[in-house]
């Protein structure tokens, strides 16, 4: 195998699950192990995080985990890998103080304590490589990439960035140290495409500020604020909003509030008073102009939580007349159709919406042009653009193709991918098990396309249940079949349908009888069959059936 190995689990042809392997000498570093959020048919499904398997068979191998930022689609499935490799996690100071929430949230892990602090002047002997750090900038404090050193030239992997000329101190990227890195040499650089589709100028940080200021400081009711709970430099614009107009901040999930005790003592976040904090049970206290309630909902997705307070099953608060809803982050394509339904919904309960996309383009990831400075700076032999849709990452490399990089340097791999370096240049060498592993409450990897094609059929045309008995030994019906339906059809409007059901179900039992042979299997499965046919028939419907076949000796 060749010294030089680049894969990715995660994070590429998607958006999310960020996870990167760079194996140097024998060595595998693990660049991120996010998650992603499911789309909208994977019904019940939680999260989903990459496949672990390759790094489960090698955890022997595995030098650490390296974090960029505090994102779920960076340390999301961190708790999941650490569960079956038990390697050290690097990360900076606040990074690393929220994946110890989240992997103190997991049984398996919660006693896991193998976190290492580093910052942009960190470097560390791994004896195969050093891995050092540079500062970027992104919608949360203390964004690092990575540079993983190799005889060959460095390895580097952005994580999430942009390029903001006027960001604040905690946000500042550090142009020398990536000039530095330049200079030293990139064989290969693995860079954000999130964004990549895009020419337009992305909002600075003050610009974001004062649109959200002026938004707040114009309406006379309540504010509601949906927000993504890790996106730092938001809620601190919320907080400044809020000292700027009077008015207390009411924190209603508890994952924001253990982010925002984090960081306030981390001192990421800045207070003027901690009596701009208030807690819900006290907003009866104030007057709706005095208050702004920031929601974003389990594990940083608002969405629902507003569906919650529109419909008045949210824990605190209900969405009533004079409410302005305001909506401060960027929901993915993917969620289009979720957001328009919630925005009905907010309005028929008496308030309205407003989104900060609708004056600025806002996004923590840099632009076409953004993208176009890092590959200039850094001047990589190869571009692996990750982090996106295949659409992202195409734009990406057509970006990278009008400064001058050639097409044969530039590779768009798949997950899994084994990307080699021999003889000078990277080949692809094969793949490894790369696929998602979707997380339903506490079950990990059970949840298929199998249960996920059951589940659209049960929230498409339902259930039929059918229970019949039988003597298998004298070949004959003990008790008649009875049916019994949910989400199929409205059963005082089709008993016909369901009595013609029940007996074509005692027909077919019977029938198969006359057979030499029995097996409960085939019998089920002519049932089944039958029925399918018949329910088809009269109502262009296919419901999962379930025969339920008892036998009585």
């Amino acid at each position: 195998m060749s010294d030089i190995n680049i894969m990715a689990l995660g994070g590429v042809r998607e958006n999310g699950k960020n996870l990167y392997i760079a194996e140097v000498k024998d060595t595998i570093f693990v660049l991120d192990a996010g998650l992603k959020y499911p789309e909208n048919e994977q019904l019940g499904v939680d999260v989903i995080v990459p496949n672990f398997e390759y790094l489960v068979e090698n955890k022997e191998r595995v030098a650490g985990v390296f974090l960029t930022h505090g994102h779920a689609d960076a340390i999301g499935a961190l708790p999941y890998l650490l569960e079956n490799v038990r390697v050290p996690v690097f990360g900076s100071h606040l990074t690393i103080e929220l994946a110890k929430l989240v992997v103190k949230n997991y049984n398996a892990t919660k006693k896991f304590k193998d976190f290492h602090v580093i910052n942009a002047s960190s470097e560390i002997d791994f004896g195969a490589s050093v891995v050092s750090f540079f500062k970027t900038t992104h919608s949360i404090p203390e964004s690092l990439g990575v540079v993983i050193k190799t005889d060959e030239g460095n390895i580097v992997y952005t994580g999430d960035f942009k390029f903001d000329q006027a960001a604040d101190p905690f946000y500042k990227t550090d142009f020398g140290r990536l000039a530095e890195i330049g200079n030293e040499g990139v064989l290969a650089l693995l860079s954000d495409s999130a964004n990549a589709d895009s020419n337009i100028q992305v909002a600075s940080m003050h610009e974001e500020a004062e649109e959200i200021l002026n938004t707040i400081a114009d309406w006379e009711g309540r504010v509601i604020v949906a927000a993504v709970a890790s996106n730092i430099v938001r809620i601190q614009q919320i907080f400044d909003a809020a000292e700027a107009t009077g008015r207390r901040v009411v924190l209603t999930g508890h994952d924001v509030e253990n982010i925002v005790r984090t960081a306030i003592q981390l001192k990421k976040l800045r207070l003027v008073s901690e009596r701009l904090l208030i807690k819900p049970k006290e907003m009866n206290k104030f007057d709706d102009n005095e208050l702004i309630i920031l929601e974003t909902g389990r594990m940083g997705e608002p969405l629902n939580g507003l569906r919650k307070m529109s419909i008045g099953r949210h824990r605190y608060v209900e969405i009533k007349d004079g409410d302005l809803v305001y909506i401060v982050t960027t929901p993915t394509i993917s969620k289009e159709a979720v957001v328009a339904r919630v925005e009905n919904m907010i309005y028929q309960a008496g308030g309205v919406v407003k989104s900060i996309t609708k004056n600025l383009r806002v996004s923590g990831h840099g632009n076409a042009r953004d993208l176009q400075l890092m590959l200039n700076i850094l001047r990589p032999k190869y571009l692996f653009p990750v982090q996106g849709e295949y659409r992202q990452l195409d734009a990406h490399a057509r970006a990278a193709l009008e400064i001058g990089l050639y097409p044969e340097n530039i590779f768009i791999v798949k997950r899994g991918d084994i990307m080699s370096y021999e003889q000078g240049e990277f080949v692809h060498n094969g793949s490894v098990p790369a696929g998602d592993v979707m997380i339903d409450g506490n079950a990990i990897g059970d949840v298929g396309n199998i249960v996920l094609r059951d589940r659209k059929i049960l929230s498409e045309d339902g259930i039929f249940i059918v229970a019949i008995t039988v003597n298998r030994r004298e070949k004959r019906i003990i008790s008649k079949a009875k049916v019994n339906t949910r989400g199929f059809v409205y059963v005082k409007k089709s008993r016909d349908i369901l009595r013609e059901a029940s007996e074509l179900v005692n027909t077919t039992v019977e029938n198969y009888f006359t057979k030499d042979s029995f097996d409960w299997a085939e019998l089920k499965s002519s049932v089944r069959d039958e029925l399918a046919k018949y329910l088809f028939d009269q109502t262009k419907r296919r419901p999962a059936i379930l025969p339920v076949i008892m036998e009585v000796k």
